[in-house]
């Protein structure tokens, strides 16, 4: 039951990061946040053995801090950090294997769909919404945490059978 009550919140607030990153390009701190307290609830009124608890921090600080390096660098935002920090939290090692690759899988389809997006002239109408206009407009990035939610979603989905979880 705390597993699968868990597991929802962590797919609510995934969807809620990749709405707020598609209409604001910001993702609030309190999202990672509540995947970070989630995945504590898991553990601590779960079955998880302190080991694997402790593998799976070490695995968030890790990407926690690479993610940190990518931000400094203006590679990746700070929100898109700390969200991957968070799932990665979630899934530990080597199931955060999995869940990067999707990241990559989805970012780059969402890169391609944003570039085709930019390249293309659109209907007016679509450019009077301000999400939109920022989506469709070159100088802006990619709202990222959309990839990251919806490889957290699936991973979670794919971990969950093999936890007992589901």
């Amino acid at each position: 039951m705390v597993a699968a009550v868990t597991t929802i919140v962590f797919v609510l607030a995934l969807g809620y990061a990749a709405l707020r990153d598609l209409m604001s390009y910001e993702i609030p701190n309190w999202i990672p946040l509540v995947i970070v307290v989630d995945y504590a609830a898991l553990a601590l009124l779960g079955d998880a053995s302190l080991a694997t608890v402790g593998q799976h921090v070490a695995v968030g600080l890790v990407v926690l801090a690479i993610g940190a390096a990518l931000f400094f660098a203006h590679v990746l935002g700070g929100g898109d950090a700390k969200l991957l920090a968070a799932c990665a939290l979630w899934f530990g090692w080597p199931q955060f294997i999995s869940f990067t690759y999707m990241v990559a899988l989805f970012g780059g389809g969402l890169a391609l769909v944003i570039l085709a997006l930019r390249r293309f002239p659109t209907p007016a109408a679509w450019n009077e919404t301000p999400w939109f206009r920022r989506l469709s407009s070159p100088d802006q990035g990619l709202p990222y945490g959309i990839a990251i939610a919806i490889a957290g979603m699936i991973a979670v989905r794919e971990m969950a059978p093999a936890s007992g979880w589901m």
